[in-house]
C-alpha cells in the first residue's frame, strides 16, 4: 500500500501531489471529529434524542465545543452550542460555571444557558449559538465606529458579571463572540471564574475556599533553588520519618536564626533558641536579605512561606497583579485584559504581546508602560520588581498609530505609510517617485501623481477608495486614548472599572 502511494506521489506535478496531501489531511480532521461526535453520544446518551450534532466548532484545555441543532415543536431548526466538559473536571469548578451563566448570563451581552445534560462524570452545557467570526480576519477590516461599538459592548458583559462578584480571569476576543452583521456579542466561558469576597455566586465562594486551603498545604512545600541547598524540600513519593523531618526543620531553623541574628546584630548565645526558631520560622517580610538582586537565595529567603496565588488567563492578557502573583485579584485584571483587546483595535495587531513566560510578559508591559512605572506600582500591591535597565514609557497615540500606519492629521508622508502601514496605500504604490515629494502637501502630492499617469483613468477611483478605507482611523479622537491608558493603569486600585468605563467621553454618544 505505501509503495502504491509513493508511486502515486511520483506521477503527480507538485501542485497536485500538496492537494492531494490537504485533501487527506482535511478527511483525516474530519474522520477524528466524526469519531468525537460518536463517543459523545455513547458517554451522554441523552443528546442523541434531542440534538443533532453537526460540527466541533472549538477545543480548549477543558473542553470542547459542538455545533449541534434541535427539533423545535413548530418544525424549525434552532442551532445551539454544546460545551462538553472533559470528566477531570471538578465537580464544584463545573456547577460554579453553570451558577455563573444561569444568574448572570441571559442579558448584557452575556451568554446564557438553555439545557444541562449529566451522565456519570460526562457534563454537557447548552447554549444559544452566536454565529461569530474570527477577530484576525476582521481586525484591520473594522472601522473606527464599529471598534467603538465594541469596547463599548464588552464593557456592558463586563459591568454584568462584575455586579455578581464575578472575576471572569480570561477576557480575550475569542471568549467575546461578535456577529458583525447582526451587531450581537456575547462573553462566554466561565470556566476560570473566581468570585470577589462580596460575590452573589454562591459556588464561588465554595470553589475560592477549597483553592485556599490547596494553597496553605503548598505552603510547606518549598521549591528547590539553583546554586543553593535548600533545606526544606521533601518528596511527596518518599515517606519520611517524623525524626528525621524534626532533625531537618531544626537544621532549617538553625540557619535561619544564625541570619536573623546577624541582622539585628543580636549575640547567638544571648538569643534564647526557641524564640529564635520562632522568628526564623514567621520570618517578617521587612527582613532584608542578603540575596536581593544576585544569583543567590539565601536563607532568610528559604525560611519565608511562598506566596501562592492564581494566575489563570491566557499568556498576553494577564494583568501585571496576575503576572507577579499578587494574592488579592479583582474585577481589575479583567478591566486590564480589555485594555488589551482595545490596544489590539486600535493599533491592528494581534496578538499584541505574546511572551513564553510571566517574566518576559511583565518586560513586555515595561516596553509600553515604562519600567519606573511597572516598579512603582508592583510596590503599591507588595511586590518588588528590580529591572536592569530604565525604559521609558510609550505615547500611546503615537505608538498605535505607527503601527497601524495612520495618524490623525492624514498628512502622514507616503514612505513612512508604505513602510509602517498594514493596509498598503495607493499612494506609495502608485509612484516611484515618493522621496521627491514626501514633504509636500497631500493636495499636491494627488496632483504631481495625476500629471504622472496621465490617462490612467483609475487613478482617481484608487485614490478615493484609499479616503475610504480609512473608515474614520485618520480622526481618532483623544478620549480614545485617555481610556486606553485608565484601561492599562498598571495599579489596579485605581484602574477604571467597566462602569466608569462605559461613563467614559469616549462613549458619550452612544444609547445606554
Amino acid at each position: 500500500m505505501e509503495a502504491s502511494l509513493n508511486a502515486y506521489q511520483d506521477e503527480q506535478p507538485p501542485l497536485q501531489a500538496e492537494n492531494f496531501y490537504r485533501k487527506r489531511e482535511k478527511n483525516s480532521k474530519l474522520s477524528g471529529v466524526k469519531k468525537d461526535i460518536e463517543k459523545l453520544y455513547e458517554a451522554v446518551p441523552q443528546l442523541v434524542k434531542v440534538f443533532k450534532i453537526k460540527e466541533k466548532i472549538g477545543e480548549g484545555t477543558f473542553s470542547s465545543v459542538y455545533l449541534a441543532t434541535a427539533q423545535q415543536q413548530a418544525g424549525c431548526e434552532e442551532k445551539m452550542a454544546l460545551k462538553h466538559l472533559i470528566p477531570t473536571s471538578h465537580p464544584l469548578r463545573i456547577a460554579a460555571e453553570l451558577q455563573c451563566l444561569t444568574i448572570a448570563g441571559g442579558q448584557d451581552n452575556v451568554m446564557g444557558v438553555k439545557y444541562c445534560f449529566r451522565k456519570n462524570d460526562h457534563v454537557v452545557i447548552v447554549m444559544p449559538y452566536l454565529e461569530h467570526e474570527s477577530f484576525l480576519d476582521i481586525l484591520n477590516s473594522l472601522s473606527f465606529e464599529e471598534v467603538r461599538e465594541y469596547m463599548f459592548n464588552l464593557f456592558k458583559a463586563l459591568r454584568r458579571i462584575h455586579h455578581f462578584g464575578i472575576v471572569h480571569r480570561d477576557v480575550k476576543p475569542s471568549n467575546f463572540l461578535y456577529n458583525r452583521q447582526l451587531k450581537e456579542y456575547a462573553l462566554v466561558d466561565f470556566g476560570l471564574a473566581q468570585g470577589t469576597p462580596d460575590t452573589k455566586i454562591e459556588l464561588l465562594r465554595v470553589v475560592q475556599s477549597e483553592s485556599q486551603q490547596e494553597g496553605s498545604v503548598h505552603h510547606s512545600v518549598q521549591r528547590s533553588v539553583f546554586g543553593e541547598r535548600n533545606f526544606n524540600i521533601h518528596s511527596s513519593t518518599y515517606q519520611e520519618s517524623p525524626t528525621i523531618k524534626l532533625i531537618k526543620q531544626s537544621k532549617v531553623m538553625d540557619v535561619a536564626s544564625r541570619k536573623l541574628a546577624t541582622k539585628k546584630k543580636i549575640s547567638t548565645k544571648a538569643a534564647n533558641n526557641g524564640a529564635a526558631r520562632k522568628a526564623a520560622n514567621s520570618c517578617p517580610a521587612i527582613l532584608t536579605c542578603d540575596c536581593y538582586a544576585t544569583d543567590r537565595v539565601c536563607s532568610v529567603c528559604l525560611s519565608r512561606r511562598q506566596q501562592v496565588a492564581p494566575r489563570a488567563g491566557t499568556p498576553g492578557f494577564r494583568a501585571p497583579e496576575v503576572l507577579t502573583k499578587c494574592p488579592t485579584q479583582t474585577t481589575a485584571i479583567d478591566m486590564w485584559s480589555a485594555g488589551i483587546i482595545f490596544l489590539s483595535l486600535l493599533s491592528g495587531r494581534y496578538p499584541f504581546y505574546k511572551a513564553s513566560d510571566d517574566l518576559t510578559a511583565l518586560a513586555q508591559i515595561m516596553t509600553i508602560r515604562g519600567s519606573r512605572e511597572t516598579i512603582q506600582a508592583a510596590k503599591t500591591f507588595g511586590k518588588s520588581v528590580l529591572c536592569t535597565k530604565e525604559v521609558p514609557a510609550q505615547d500611546l497615540r503615537t505608538l498605535c498609530e505607527r503601527l497601524r500606519g495612520t495618524n490623525s492629521s492624514c498628512a502622514k508622508s507616503t514612505s513612512d505609510m508604505h513602510t509602517n502601514s498594514l493596509y498598503e496605500p495607493a499612494l506609495a504604490i502608485e509612484t516611484d517617485k515618493k522621496v521627491e515629494f514626501a514633504s509636500q502637501p497631500l493636495e499636491e502630492k494627488l496632483q504631481r501623481l495625476k500629471n504622472c499617469h496621465e490617462g490612467d483613468n483609475d487613478l482617481e477611483i484608487k485614490i478615493t477608495e484609499k479616503a475610504t478605507d480609512l473608515k474614520g482611523w485618520h480622526r481618532v479622537p483623544d478620549e480614545a486614548y485617555d481610556l486606553l491608558d485608565k484601561l492599562l493603569d498598571l495599579n489596579p486600585a485605581t484602574r477604571i472599572t467597566a462602569k466608569e468605563a462605559l461613563l467614559h467621553h469616549f462613549f458619550k454618544d452612544i444609547s445606554q
